[in-house]
């Protein structure tokens, strides 16, 4: 439990330190941010796998057992960085909607992409405009972000920690 409420503080200082970034329309640090917490996160699902082996399994660890660990890891990562992107996004930052949209279409504009690129651009992101706005969408968009690499992270770090 402490790994996942450890992974889900990362993920959730580093998602408060591309807020500046969002606000000023610059995409590429907002993205530098994200995909650090993602792997921050990741690590500490492997340094939660190895405690557990060390501390809960007399130093035996079975692939599936290891697994397990970080798959309940990731999810107690992903509620804890789910609650908080939601008071984020309704509370604190009640426009944190239209201005990641906006830094969706300045990317295609950046990227020198064509009217129909920067229209596909603007289009996706009222799509996930509308489901951020819906509590149960947003809950579980955050979890197909996150949950992906997080099993990836359990995955390999089983593999690497099994001990029989």
């Amino acid at each position: 439990m402490a790994f996942g409420i450890s992974s889900g503080v990362v993920g959730i200082v580093l998602m408060l330190a591309t807020l500046p970034y969002i606000q000023n329309h610059d995409s590429q640090k907002a993205d530098i941010f994200g995909y650090a917490s993602m792997v921050l996160s990741a690590l500490l699902v492997f340094f939660g796998i190895r405690s557990y082996r060390e501390k809960e399994s007399a130093g035996r660890l079975t692939y599936g057992r290891g697994l397990l660990v970080g798959v309940l890891i990731t999810l107690v990562s992903w509620a804890c960085f789910s609650v908080a992107f939601e008071l984020i996004y309704f509370w604190i930052v009640p426009d944190y909607g239209e201005k990641f949209a906006a830094c969706m279409v300045e990317r295609a504009r950046e990227s020198g992409g064509t009217p129909a690129d920067i229209e596909k651009a603007r289009s996706q992101a009222a799509m996930f405009r509308r489901l951020w706005d819906n509590p149960f969408t947003n809950a579980a968009l955050t979890l197909a972000t996150l949950f992906p690499v997080g099993f990836a992270a359990a995955a390999v770090s089983a593999a690497i920690l099994r001990k029989r």
